[in-house]
């Protein structure tokens, strides 16, 4: 297997665009110029070869230069959330090594604070010339870039993405959302996020184009259209806001990927009935790999024609992955766990160990029921948060859940839902709540306790925070 570098070359070789922002258009041969004059910035504000650089930026060319010039040059970016605070920022900077920071101008007062208090020296990225230096070839073992899972019940791990498995990772991907020289692909996720920056990298390494697209709205969204994308990746939330508004239908977009959360079936139905053509697909994987399955275009044809319950799953396993359940329970509930050449953080025996809790049915769909740490014993019953979330999620008076467990003297612990509600005037009933969950779910699984609230507390890259809920 090669690297990401060379990849993006042989990829961009004619002069295909690259990267369209609303101030300017690179080609394929443009993006490596940039990128090798972003290596010399790098090398000459004093970074060292090997040394990761804690970076505070958004989508847009100088970004994906910069990247680029760290990826090839051996000195990985390490892409920060610029919505954390100082605190969890130094948390995340205190594993790395290079001797600044990085920032655009628009985060350079955040990241200021950040470097005066991890002993480093700030240094605010300016637009980058043309080079036309040849960027070097990294070593298949080197970090391309370095991510950081979001840490909601800890202290944040950086994840190192290896040249090779990278480039695996491009291949994979690619097959999947269909990408080639031409397709052209927008997210609104962010910046330092593997559905952001991690599907930019597939994008660019398959050909395609990528549009800057740095921050989701409706009227972004509707700007898309001036740029011909063919491929997109929004998570449901985004998918019902535009439904709302009139907005989701984008004449040359071929596939619509999403993720974070399962789709409501009534939501997919709406938006293929304003996407008709498009295909629509799920990928489930984690900072330490992804993706793990696959629900394909297929399978959300067969959700959409009355096999609903599919959506429920996150898909089967994808090419070239083993997925399996670990230590299961006699639900068959257990750790997932998946091999493959295109995951990052695999143990000694090569699986990744996810810290997710799901279950395979007999045609090999994965279904997610919560995080190690989330299980609820409730009177010697294992209950799995995530599965009763989503059903919840389903009444039409629901927009939101969240379920935990909390003490209980009989039964040591009892199951607690946090509804957010559809309409924010009006609660649903709680009997028809605790019936509609019945319906579906067995008597021990069904919340005992509830309570209302107007919003979930969650991280900044959208993760529930369960603890907080705990102390409420």
């Amino acid at each position: 297997m090669t690297d990401w570098i060379t990849l993006l070359k042989r990829a961009h070789g004619a002069d295909n665009p690259a990267i369209v922002a609303a101030d300017a258009t690179w080609t394929g041969r443009e993006l490596l110029q940039h990128a090798a004059s972003a290596l010399d910035w790098l090398a000459a504000i004093g970074v060292p070869e090997g040394a990761a650089v804690p970076a505070l930026l958004e989508t847009n060319g100088d970004a994906l230069a910069l990247v680029t010039a760290g990826a090839a040059g051996r000195r990985p970016l390490a892409l920060l959330g610029p919505r954390l605070t100082v605190r969890e920022l130094c948390a995340c900077v205190d594993g790395l090594d290079a001797p600044v920071m990085v920032a655009q101008p628009e985060f350079a007062e955040l990241a200021g604070e950040v470097a005066a208090a991890s002993g480093r020296k700030l240094v605010v990225v300016e637009p980058f010339d043309m080079s036309s230096q040849s960027l070097p070839s990294p070593r298949r073992s080197d970090a391309a870039v370095i991510l950081h899972t979001s840490g909601t019940t800890g202290a944040p791990k950086a994840v190192r993405y290896r040249h090779d498995r990278l480039a695996r990772r491009v291949i994979v991907n690619a097959g999947l959302q269909q990408f080639e020289r031409g397709s052209v692909f927008a997210t609104a996720s962010p910046f330092h996020h593997i559905a952001g920056l991690g599907n930019i990298l597939v994008a660019l390494g398959a050909g395609g184009t990528v549009v800057a697209f740095p921050k989701f709205s409706v009227e972004g969204w509707r700007a898309l259209a001036d740029y011909g994308v063919t491929h997109t990746l929004a998570v449901p939330t985004m998918i019902e806001m535009l439904l709302r508004e009139d907005a989701l239908p984008l004449a040359t977009l071929r596939v619509l990927q999403y993720g974070a959360s399962p789709i409501h079936p009534e939501t997919l139905r709406r938006a293929m009935q304003a996407l008709p053509g498009v295909d629509f697909l799920d990928l489930y994987g984690q900072t330490e790999g992804s993706p793990i399955t696959c629900l394909t275009p297929a399978d959300h044809q067969r959700a959409a024609a009355g096999r609903e319950w599919l959506l429920q799953s996150v898909g089967r396993a994808a090419p070239g992955v083993e997925v399996r359940i670990e230590a299961p329970d006699e639900q068959g509930v257990g750790e997932v766990t998946a091999r493959a050449a295109h995951l990052f953080c695999t143990s000694d025996d090569g699986w990744l160990r996810t810290g997710d809790m799901g279950r395979l049915d007999e045609e090999g769909y994965l279904y997610l029921v919560g995080r190690r740490g989330d299980k609820i014993i409730r009177g010697g019953e294992n209950v799995y948060p995530l599965e009763i979330e989503n059903v919840l999620q389903e009444h039409p008076q629901v927009a939101e859940a969240a379920v935990v467990g909390v003490a209980d003297q009989l039964y040591g612990e009892v199951v607690k839902a946090f509804v957010v509600p559809a309409d924010q005037n009006t609660e649903p009933d709680i009997e028809e709540l605790r019936t509609f969950v019945r319906s579906q779910l067995a008597g021990f699984k069904v919340p005992t306790e509830w309570a209302f609230v107007a919003a979930l507390p969650r991280n900044a890259t959208g993760k529930l925070l369960r603890r907080e809920l705990l102390s409420s």
